[in-house]
């Protein structure tokens, strides 16, 4: 182990409580999140009535990935796995390092940008305290549910992703009734035709593709929580995928509902989409009540990126990756202690700094370039002899389709209609920055054991 005080077998095992259908409940509150509670209009003013197109689209492209994941948490069902079978494959520490990290940063920015948000929705419902007195609150009560166990981390994770799904039940319930009102393959640049099915082109396509894939984002932290789940070899590759299709699911009913329920030109100049859905389709409905749903949303997506976080850093301090105490695990909490206090810490920092919405663009740059070189690492390792083989097997083009998707993803974000200049320059920053962390501290054993 690189600092030679704490080894695996001297720390106490992480709890396995997690079946399959706490796997799927996290993974589907996780892929939620607070994305599709904002995309909607954005995804409606660029797609129009074919919004659900581009949803499916993504949910193809996402699940080129996800099958990836799949295959790798039944071969290697282990905390930190992406970090870990990229090393596996190309046995370049530094290349495992900045994708351990580089994920790390991801979860961070994104729990820093919602302790801000749920500080804004509180505020909104008449709450008199300061934006940084109620982002404090907020991260220390969520650092002492991950502290205090798995279960208790999936149990608020099941309740926030009933209320969160209760939320978009409704705009499904209450637009059902709006079905087929609506030309559902129109979009602004077919509008007024006699025949718009032609008209969707492959750029379109892609551009909506692009904008709708990172509401899938979640599906990955499903691997960071394998030393937890009981069976995983076969319960990891199931939950994810469950969770993939269910999550898809509630996107294309949810876009068909609103584009049904308000013209798409509308919706897109909207500041609170759904809840201008649920005003016009039942004007019954308190709309304070979106409100918390919202809060419960955002909380949920900090809670898991808290929990994905604390695991990413206790797997790569055990592979030797990190230093060793990160790795310690709570003898009765039966948590990863250090690294849940040095995450407190680092997202406390960001949080209170201000806006780093760019900082979040970026890092999802970073998320993508993961996604690459872990399905590059999978194709590598199924075409090398003697490597183990899993419950759930992909065949080698899955991987490889992984790989050539997930590079147009990146292209389309750097130059497509919503491309910022900014955030693949602080993308590359934030490689720099890692790389002169892991030059300052560069591992010196990194642990191939076979996995838990």
């Amino acid at each position: 182990m690189a600092d030679g005080e704490d080894t695996p077998s001297s720390q106490p095992a992480l709890a396995r409580t997690m079946g399959l259908t706490t796997l799927v409940v996290y993974g589907v509150g996780d892929m939620l999140g607070a994305g599709i509670y904002g995309l909607i209009g954005k995804a409606a003013g660029l797609m129009g009535n074919a919004v659900w197109l581009a949803f499916s689209l993504a949910m193809l492209v996402a699940l080129l990935t996800g099958l990836s994941y799949a295959n790798i948490g039944s071969r290697y069902p282990r905390a930190a796995g992406a970090p870990y079978v990229v090393h596996r494959a190309f046995r370049a520490p530094f290349i495992s390092y900045v994708i351990g990290l580089g994920v790390a940063a991801s979860g961070l920015t994104s729990m820093a940008t919602g302790s801000r948000v749920i500080a804004g929705y509180v505020q909104s419902l008449g709450v008199r305290l300061p934006t940084g007195v109620l982002v404090v609150a907020f991260l220390v009560l969520l650092s002492l549910v991950v502290f205090r166990g798995i279960r208790e981390s999936t149990w608020m994770n099941i309740l926030c992703t009933t209320v969160e799904l209760t939320g978009l039940l409704i705009i499904i319930v209450v637009g059902v009734r709006y079905w087929g009102s609506v030309n559902y393959l129109e979009t602004p640049a077919t509008a007024g035709e006699g025949s718009v099915a032609a008209g969707i082109s492959a750029g379109l396509l892609l551009q909506g593709a692009v904008l709708t894939f990172f509401s899938f984002i979640g599906f990955e932290d499903i691997l960071n929580v394998a030393e937890e789940v009981k069976r995983p070899r076969t319960t990891l590759p199931l939950g994810l995928l469950l969770a993939l299709l269910i999550a898809t699911c509630l996107y294309i009913l949810v876009a068909i509902s609103a584009v049904s329920v308000l013209p798409y030109r509308e919706l897109s100049q909207s500041k609170a989409a759904l809840v201008d859905v649920v005003r016009k389709a039942a004007p019954a409905f308190p709309p304070i009540l979106f409100t918390g749903i919202s809060i419960f949303a955002v909380a949920n997506t900090a809670l898991l990126n808290y929990v994905m976080g604390s695991r990413l850093l206790y797997g790569m301090a055990r592979q030797g990756l990190l230093p060793a105490w990160l790795g310690r695990v709570h003898p009765v909490r039966r948590t990863p202690h250090a690294a849940i206090l040095v995450l407190l810490g680092i997202v406390l920092t960001l949080a209170l700094a201000g806006d780093i919405r760019q900082l979040a663009d970026a890092t999802s740059l970073l998320l993508l370039g993961a996604f690459v070189l872990v399905n590059g690492a999978l194709l590598v390792l199924k075409l090398r002899p003697g490597e183990p083989r899993g419950a759930f097997e992909v065949p080698v083009f899955v991987p490889a389709a992984g790989v050539l998707v997930c590079l147009v993803m990146i292209v389309g974000r750097v130059l497509g209609r919503e491309a910022d200049a900014r955030a693949p320059l602080i993308a590359g920053g934030v490689v720099v920055g890692i790389s002169l962390l892991y030059a300052l501290r560069r591992p010196r054993h990194v642990v191939l054991d076979e996995a838990p």
